[in-house]
């Protein structure tokens, strides 16, 4: 089902629409209610005054008329009862029998039905009416005349002379007319006094609503002491109560999880650092026994190399873990240098014999030149071509080219391309994180499994990115964009 725009408005207007709506239904409610009691008060009022008048003129006039009536004494009749009412237009015709006589000549009556006349001669009561002719609204009265008794009492029988009378209610209506005049008025105030209440109201709600907002947006923030003032003891007081129980626990939660992982990496420097000293020495008898492993038996001297490559592994380890523990404790820093970035990987791959095995399409000299920490570049480059030859297939092709990133300026965007089978679609989010390893990706079965993550943390200090992808036409391509132009 579609949700009507409106429903889909924020919270204030969602409330002071709420509030109106209830505004006017009350107000409406009320406006009814009142005018239809009013309504029914002022026409019975106007009712009775009318009947009760009617009564007592006929009552005067009917011991005059002599019975049987004719007809000139029915027109009479009529007229003495229709003329005594001076401020009134009483239109007044008396029956007997077949006989007809009305208080104006020729006025048929034609709003008297059937149903008053029979109600009149057969129940012997007064009966009423209210019509609507041609001339507005208008009330017919019956009131059937009878002997001995002039209080029409029900004591005496009927004479079989009834009355009746039409009066305009034009004042009446009138009167209803303003009334309902009033009530109009009335309305647009009475919305406008619940409108600002429904504003004040939401203002009161939502309060401590866009307090809770502000908080828990400092605590993605990560300001995990922010609390909420807690006021009165309804539902938002409960809610904020809740927040700064979470956030509380939160809190320590976070400083317990800090603690513990400040912990692991002291202990990791620190087993880095005691390691270095016994690798030393271990390095250099490895060294030795190289040397000499020549002229040693084939077994011993098979067990001899192996020692010298583990060795030579686990030095490889200890520095990496130390490169990290750096990184970790933000004692890792930039010495900047203004260089030739082209001219900086082209040395990075013949340091390592790399220049003929892997393709190069970088740009002309000096034109991508810009301040970046020389070793920490040679790191990167060393790192990315080494794991695209260790697990990735070949040609091996490393490409750098210029951009220009919006507000940013010129950007190095340098690109490893490997021609391997590429990374699986579910490993790819890993491969920047410590020690990941994949039974079906291109793990890092040699070497401290910490290259990827060396090469991420020195790009981001340099403020720069760095992507794994696969190509469309095979293997995996690793993009990194550095900023040519860095404050010293």
């Amino acid at each position: 089902m579609r949700r009507l725009p409106l429903l889909r408005g924020g919270l204030r207007m969602r409330l002071v629409v709420a509030f109106a709506l209830v505004a006017v239904v009350a107000t409406v409610t009320t406006g009814a209610l009142t005018f239809r009691a009013a309504r029914t008060d002022l026409l019975q009022q106007g009712q009775d005054t009318v009947i009760t008048q009617f009564r007592d003129e006929v009552d005067g006039a009917a011991p005059a008329v002599s019975f049987p009536p004719s007809r000139t004494d029915l027109v009479a009749f009529a007229s003495s009862v229709s003329h005594s009412q001076r401020t009134a237009n009483w239109r007044v015709m008396a029956t007997y029998g077949d006989l007809t006589g009305t208080s104006r000549p020729g006025d048929t009556f034609a709003e008297l039905t059937r149903e008053m006349r029979d109600s009149v001669r057969t129940k012997a009561a007064t009966v009423f009416q209210r019509v609507s002719t041609d001339h507005g609204p208008a009330l017919v009265v019956g009131i059937p005349v009878r002997f001995g008794s002039t209080a029409f009492d029900g004591s005496a029988g009927s004479s079989g002379l009834a009355v009746f009378l039409t009066v305009s209610q034009d004042s009446e209506q009138g009167y209803v007319d303003a009334l309902v005049a009033a009530v109009e008025r009335a309305t647009v105030p009475a919305l406008a006094v619940a409108v600002l209440l429904a504003l004040l109201a939401a203002r009161g709600v939502l309060r401590p609503v866009r307090a809770l907002r502000r908080a828990t947006r400092r605590i993605a923030e990560g300001h995990l002491e922010t609390r909420l003032a807690v006021h009165g003891s309804d539902e938002l007081a409960d809610l904020s109560h809740t927040f700064n129980d979470t956030a509380a626990a939160l809190e320590e939660s976070v400083a317990e999880l800090r603690r513990m992982e400040a912990r692991a990496r002291r202990f990791a420097a620190d087993v880095s650092h005691e390691l270095r000293t016994p690798l030393a020495a271990m390095a250099a008898v490895t060294d030795v026994l190289d040397e000499d492993a020549a002229q040693l038996d084939p077994d011993t001297a098979t067990a001899v190399r192996l020692i010298s490559e583990e060795t030579v592994k686990l030095a490889r380890l200890v520095d990496d873990l130390m490169e990290m523990s750096r990184f970790d404790a933000g004692a890792a820093g930039l010495h900047l240098d203004e260089v030739d970035l082209a001219e900086s990987v082209r040395r990075s791959l013949a340091a390592r014999g790399w220049q003929d095995t892997i393709g190069t399409r970088l740009p002309p000299p000096d034109t991508a030149r810009g301040r970046v920490d020389p070793r920490r570049l040679d790191v990167i480059v060393a790192n990315l071509a080494g794991n695209a030859l260790k697990h990735g297939g070949e040609p091996v092709s490393v490409a750098m080219s210029v951009q220009e990133a919006p507000g940013s300026g010129p950007v190095a965007v340098i690109e490893v391309m490997d021609s391997g089978p590429g990374i699986p679609e579910d490993v790819l989010p890993h491969v920047f994180d410590r020690f990941y390893k994949s039974d079906t990706s291109r793990t890092r079965t040699e070497g401290s499994g910490l290259g990827l993550s060396i090469t991420a943390e020195n790009v981001h200090l340099h403020g720069g990115t760095v992507t794994a992808g696969n190509r469309p036409g095979g293997g995996a391509v690793f993009t990194v964009a550095l900023p040519l132009r860095r404050d010293a």
